[in-house]
């Protein structure tokens, strides 16, 4: 198997698995949402009251999970369109443009920093929430377990679970996305490396040309 097709098959597959990851964002974060009915505690802050042991909770932008199930369904469109496109250049036996390589490695960067940026907030966000919570519970997950905000009438029971689930799917698909640059990279490296080849021997072949024909002038005019 050459070269190309081992960089091709390791994108196929690295994007099918960036497809499964987006789900594990997507799903997650929207069932939050609505336990949380229409809140999001990613850094949501509050103070513990003393008369009903009841979090007084100060919401934070619900633009902080909006952005990651932008980030993540745009990440699920694009590799669902490039796991097709790969796999059909690999049953054909074709190869990308010198154009559509460098296309990859500027949309495959875009994407890393977009999904680094969506990790860190679930992380650091999360932290804000369980700092709150620990406040008063020794473990953050111990508030899945009661009833911690009447008022705003949210369901803890799985928010534990579910933003677990949208770290891992965030950080693992930044790495996925970071592989996916490493591989466009490569790509497009061996199509600059062939384009030099083809232009250093059509200059051979042109001086060669000029080589040959340089005698048979010099014996024409004597």
């Amino acid at each position: 198997m050459g070269l190309n097709n081992v960089l091709v098959l390791s994108q196929v597959t690295t994007y099918i698995l960036t497809l499964l990851l987006a789900f594990c964002i997507i799903i997650p974060i929207s069932f939050h949402l609505i336990d949380f009915k229409g809140h999001c505690l990613l850094f949501s802050n509050g103070t513990w009251r003393e008369s009903d042991g009841q979090l007084v909770v100060t919401w934070a932008s619900v633009g902080f999970c909006d952005y990651n199930l932008v980030w993540a369904s745009i990440s699920l469109f694009i590799a669902l369109i490039q796991t097709y496109r790969f796999a059909a250049q690999l049953c054909r036996g074709t190869e990308s443009t010198f154009l559509s390589a460098f296309l990859d490695v500027v949309l495959s960067l875009m994407m890393s920093v977009a999904a680094l940026a969506g990790a860190l907030i679930v992380t650091m966000g999360y932290q804000t929430w369980c700092d709150a919570i620990m406040m008063r519970f020794e473990a953050c997950e111990d508030a899945t377990s009661n009833n911690i905000d009447k008022q705003d009438d949210i369901d803890t029971r799985m928010f534990y679970t579910q933003l677990g689930t949208a770290q891992f799917g965030a950080w693992t698909s930044w790495v996925c996305w970071v592989g996916l640059s490493m591989f466009a990279m490569l790509k497009l490296c061996k199509y600059h490396q062939q384009e030099n080849i083809r232009v250093s021997m059509a200059r051979e072949r042109a001086r060669l040309v000029r080589e040959r024909h340089s005698p048979l002038s010099e014996g024409g005019v004597f």
